[in-house]
């Protein structure tokens, strides 16, 4: 008797483990990270998180009074914030029809999405406009076609960003070594060590530097060696 009613705890315990994985919401990192940026605060996230929960349950078009259920604002503060999102273009209301040509409406965050995600596109389209710029001003010149074509070689064969371009570009100028073979010559290398941040490459280029500090503070003593025998031999 025991036995069966540890088996049936167990199997109560399982299932309700499994509701709770079942019901899981996938939120975008980004939406927590970014939403500042595009001029939301806190009441605006959860009202959009409570929005993207119903549309996961199916429940396509939930009233203000259903969403501020859930809230601690009341139905008049949540239609307040529901027409501020639309109008800031974070969350519209379309219009459904069904096989019967039935109308019905529904929440979509669409417009959120597309924000959201669309500027950390159009940040990697201007970060590529900018690095011909940035090259011609470092180069204090027009580039040539074959280096134009070198540029373009990195970005779309190589895949490698144009942050991390431009810090190779920056790292060949701090060595007075601003040709593109050093450039690319860097960025090969890092590529081998599996470097793919700025921030690991700002790392290795100050690894590098230190190693030629203390390559060269061996040579000078080694010759300050040679100049004091020889002054001391004049003597």
């Amino acid at each position: 008797m025991l036995y069966y009613l540890l088996e049936v705890y167990t199997m109560t315990k399982n299932a309700s483990f499994q509701q709770i994985f079942l019901h899981q919401l996938i939120v975008p990192a980004k939406l927590l990270t970014d939403y500042k940026m595009l001029g939301l605060n806190e009441q605006d996230v959860i009202i959009l998180l409570q929005i993207h929960r119903f549309l996961q349950e199916k429940k396509e078009f939930p009233t203000p009074s259903e969403i501020a259920s859930y809230l601690t604002i009341s139905e008049g503060q949540c239609i307040e914030n529901l027409r501020k999102l639309i109008q800031k273009n974070m969350l519209e209301i379309k219009e459904l029809q069904n096989d019967r040509n039935q109308l019905s409406e529904a929440y979509s965050l669409d417009p959120l999405w597309e924000k959201l995600f669309a500027e950390k596109e159009q940040e990697e389209e201007n970060q590529e406009g900018t690095i011909f710029v940035l090259f011609e001003q470092e180069f204090g010149r027009p580039l040539s076609p074959f280096e134009i074509e070198t540029i373009n070689a990195w970005l779309d064969e190589d895949r490698i960003v144009p942050a991390l371009i431009k810090a190779a570009l920056r790292e060949s100028v701090l060595m007075g070594k601003l040709n593109f073979k050093y450039i690319d010559r860097i960025l090969r290398e890092w590529q081998r060590k599996g470097i793919h941040s700025v921030e690991q490459a700002r790392e290795e280029s100050k690894s590098f530097r230190k190693h030629q500090v203390n390559k060269q503070y061996t040579v000078k003593k080694r010759d300050t060696s040679v100049y004091f025998n020889w002054l001391k031999g004049g003597d």
